[in-house]
């Protein structure tokens, strides 16, 4: 058996720590190689989430500012059709202090005589005095009494006697009691009324005994709410209904004091005669309409930047020991090159765009009911080819489409915003439902939605995923379902990540 004869540096005259230098050398370039070209992958994510970002901010503003969503008193968007637009037709009143106006797209242009005969009103009852606030529960175990079928209970709790907050919340809690109870302590009385008007708001009051006791104690018998000569209370009263006539038309009748009619909403104030006059308001409708395309002239010029961005191939993503030689300012002007280019002649943005100017001249005149059939016969077009320009952006014929507006304000509403339809198949191929296109502006929005689905899929939601669901509720359920929430980007990190993890294990650096 031979022994195994180790050779050190100093004998064999090699040095061996720097050829371990110059190996550490080669695998930290390994590293920096590595995470480079990951740096440059989050860059790219970091690219197309920005962007995309842009597509949804642009879809939620623009749609706000035409009115086709609402937001609810909980900060969800709710869609609105476009024939509900009150911006559309101007409605002016001959006298606000009967009633104020406003019409949709739907209402014709003309004079129309109106006269409020009565408002619709609820029913209110209040404590005539004061009443000696929650004195007049003092010692009482328990109050029953009934309001409008419902059955109010308020019992004591421990040493603690009643309250008329007690009687409060227990009113204001019951479901369906159609009122809304309050008391105010500053001044020490009771008030009760119903929470809509009309005919159907009510206020039925049923009570005896110690019930009996404590509403008559409200002193509400100014409206006449009092025991009768057997000791109980029974009360009822109701609301009344608005009634006006309409150009005509009499005997008209309203639970509330809003009224529509054909296109015009009436927000009754008072009684007596009024007129109602209604013409298109062009100049809205026209910076309507101006207002979108600079906004989305402003997303095309924003994706031709990108598409059209130089790349800088010598600038490749700083390591930590050249930033470490670099200032602050410098590794900003660095990193601005390394990244120009990222998105260049990108698949995805340059199809989502295309898609949309094909869409805008798509003609489809069996879709409208209208006279339009392209985007030019109101006054809209692309812009021409001018060198240096990737082009897409929109520009306005101020007069055509002012004339448009003011020939067939509907059919332009119509041209621009009617809710495109979707082909549904059924199990075999055969045809269920059949597609229907949509208004100009719709199918930007489409368009830009179908964009925003593949970037999601390429790069992922971020932290935007509530975002994306506001501009389409179900905008992620491809993502979700059969990419369970990983874009290719973010696979592409993690495989860079485990590539990393597998070179610094192995070689100890």
């Amino acid at each position: 058996m031979y022994n195994t004869m180790r050779i050190t540096g100093l004998a064999s005259g090699i040095d061996t720590e720097e050829m371990i230098q110059n190996l550490m050398k080669a695998e930290r370039v390994k590293v920096d190689r590595v995470e480079q070209d990951r740096q440059t992958v989050l860059w790219r994510q970091e690219a197309y989430n920005s962007l995309n970002k842009d597509f949804a901010n642009f879809i939620l503003n623009t749609r706000k500012m035409f009115g086709l969503t609402t937001v609810s008193r909980t900060g969800s968007f709710l869609p609105n059709s476009y024939q509900n637009l009150n911006w559309i037709k101007k409605a002016t009143s001959s006298n606000e202090s009967v009633a104020t106006v406003s019409s949709t797209g739907k209402a014709l242009d003309g004079t129309y005589k109106v006269k409020v005969t009565q408002l619709a009103e609820g029913v209110s009852l209040a404590s005539g005095d004061k009443i000696g606030g929650s004195e007049i529960l003092t010692g009482k175990e328990s109050i029953s009494f009934t309001i409008n079928g419902k059955v109010v209970t308020v019992n004591k709790t421990g040493d603690k006697d009643i309250t008329m907050s007690d009687v409060v919340k227990a009113i204001n809690s019951i479901e369906d009691i159609g009122v809304r109870a309050s008391y105010d302590a500053g001044i020490d009385r009771f008030f009760l009324q119903t929470t809509g008007t009309g005919e159907d708001a009510k206020i039925k009051i049923t009570a005896e005994g110690i019930g009996a006791d404590f509403i008559d104690a409200l002193n509400l018998n100014v409206n006449g709410v009092k025991k009768g000569e057997d000791g109980k209370i029974n009360y009822s009263d109701q609301g009344k209904d608005a009634k006006i006539s309409f150009n005509g038309a009499d005997n008209i009748y309203s639970s509330t004091n809003r009224i529509t009619i054909n296109g015009i909403t009436m927000d009754l104030i008072g009684t007596g005669n009024f007129t109602i006059t209604v013409a298109t308001d062009v100049d809205a409708v026209y910076e309507k309409v101006e207002q979108f395309v600079n906004e989305y002239n402003e997303l095309v010029e924003r994706t031709n930047k990108l598409l059209g961005e130089k790349e800088y191939r010598d600038y490749k993503p700083l390591t930590s020991e050249q930033k470490k030689a670099m200032d602050k300012g410098d590794i900003e002007l660095w990193e601005e090159k390394a990244k120009s280019g990222i998105l260049r002649n990108d698949d995805i943005i340059a199809r989502t765009m295309l898609n949309i100017r094909q869409a805008l001249y798509d003609n489809k005149s069996e879709k409208f009911d209208g006279p339009f059939t392209l985007i030019t016969e109101i006054g809209i077009s692309t812009e021409k080819y001018a060198r240096g320009s990737a082009g897409g952006k929109l520009q306005i014929d101020e007069q055509k489409l002012k004339e448009a507006i003011a020939k067939d304000p509907e059919g332009v509403m119509e041209f621009l915003f009617k809710e495109s339809v979707p082909e549904k198949k059924d199990d075999n191929g055969e045809i269920i439902q059949e597609g229907r296109i949509g208004g100009i502006v719709t199918r930007v929005y489409d368009n830009l939605m179908t964009g925003m689905e593949e970037i999601i899929k390429k790069s992922g939601t971020g932290d935007d995923a509530d975002l994306y669901r506001s501009v389409k509720s179900n905008i992620l359920y491809d993502f979700v379902t059969e990419h369970s929430s990983i874009s290719i980007l973010e696979k592409d990190i993690l495989d860079y990540s485990r590539k990393l993890e597998g070179i610094i294990s192995l070689r100890g650096l």
